[in-house]
């Protein structure tokens, strides 16, 4: 039993450990962890992501959580880049950031981050848009995305103008 729990123990020490291998950068403010979290799902179609980066950038047990018009989908940051990928093999995906509301306290964050996408960098108008709802948490060493909530916009539920300017 002693065996099994250090075996245990080591597997997710190893699995930290594979994680904090950030980019210091991208992990040293808010504003850079959320730079990043759009830098690694951008590119160009065919374009393979540098999906260790984007692992880095959550915690182990982090998630991202698709608000659907009828359903809520809830996935490890593997299970999104085993759905992203064939699709991004496929067609081109540049998300930017058009606003955003942060609120603060502490070591914990929480970012209103309104988004558009495109298939390619000079396209005129976005294919989509939407809120990317993140919680961030702060070590002592880093910030961690927790957890990435994100809905796009619909005819039901249009961006109002207060998430289209920062605050």
């Amino acid at each position: 039993m002693k065996k099994l729990a250090v075996l245990l123990f080591a597997l997710a020490a190893a699995g930290v450990a594979s994680a904090q291998q950030a980019r210091p950068a991208d992990v040293a403010s808010v504003d850079s962890v959320i730079a990043a979290l759009y830098d690694t799902i951008s590119g160009p179609s065919g374009k393979v992501r540098d999906w260790d980066r984007l692992r880095s950038l959550f915690r182990p047990e982090g998630r991202m959580i698709v608000q659907g018009a009828t359903k809520t989908t809830v996935l490890t940051v593997d299970d999104y880049i085993g759905r992203v990928t064939p699709v991004f093999a496929k067609d081109g995906f540049f998300e930017s950031e058009v606003a955003r509301s942060t609120e603060q306290f502490g070591q914990i964050a929480h970012v209103f981050s309104t988004y558009q996408s495109h298939h390619a960098q000079g396209d005129a108008r976005p294919f989509q848009r939407g809120i990317n709802s993140i919680q961030l948490l702060n070590d002592g060493q880093r910030w961690w995305v927790q957890s990435l909530v994100w809905q796009a916009e619909t005819d039901k539920f249009p961006l109002p103008d207060r998430y289209l300017k920062n605050q």
